[in-house]
């Protein structure tokens, strides 16, 4: 039972770091939307860089782009929410409905995952450069919060056994 609550746990803490990071976002949206344009920009990689051709100097592509994140990142929340939810009501009943109901949170993980491995480190850090800007680099955030996803994703895998009798 102590494994069951503590996927119920994670994945719940991590749908609320998802929705405040959103949350964040939403309303207070210039402070991180100054690091969408200047990664999109590519204004502070490093000088004479021949690759400066991929730069996106357009400001509504710019704010599409951060919509795409904050969507994703409230998707990512949900989605977590979701299996969190699922796995509570699921907790005392067998390995094949508990696998199901975690399902929810491991679609949160991916999309998570997505979004910050995906987005960030391929999009945002190797098409953009972001890893050449000292100022408007969020790799080592976004590494983390992958890092996080997917050791979630691991542990909601690991195989269920049955509940046991009067848990």
């Amino acid at each position: 039972m102590m494994t069951r609550s503590a996927k119920v746990l994670m994945s719940a803490t991590l749908a609320l770091f998802a929705a405040l990071v959103a949350f964040n976002n939403l309303t207070d949206y210039g402070a991180n939307f100054a690091f969408v344009r200047h990664v999109l920009a590519m204004d502070t990689i490093f000088p004479g860089s021949s690759a400066r051709w991929r730069a996106i100097d357009t400001p509504l592509l710019w704010h599409a782009a951060y919509l795409l994140i904050i969507a994703l990142e409230l998707l990512t929340a949900a989605l977590l929410a979701r299996g969190a939810w699922a796995m509570w009501r699921a907790r005392h009943a067998g390995a094949r409905e508990f696998t199901r109901a975690r399902q929810w949170a491991m679609a949160g993980c991916l999309a998570g995952f997505m979004l910050w491995f995906g987005g960030f480190m391929v999009v945002g850090g190797e098409w953009f450069l972001m890893w050449q800007s000292h100022e408007w680099n969020g790799q080592a955030s976004a590494f983390r919060f992958c890092i996080t996803l997917l050791a979630l994703a691991i542990f909601l895998n690991q195989p269920e056994s049955e509940p046991e009798a009067g848990a």
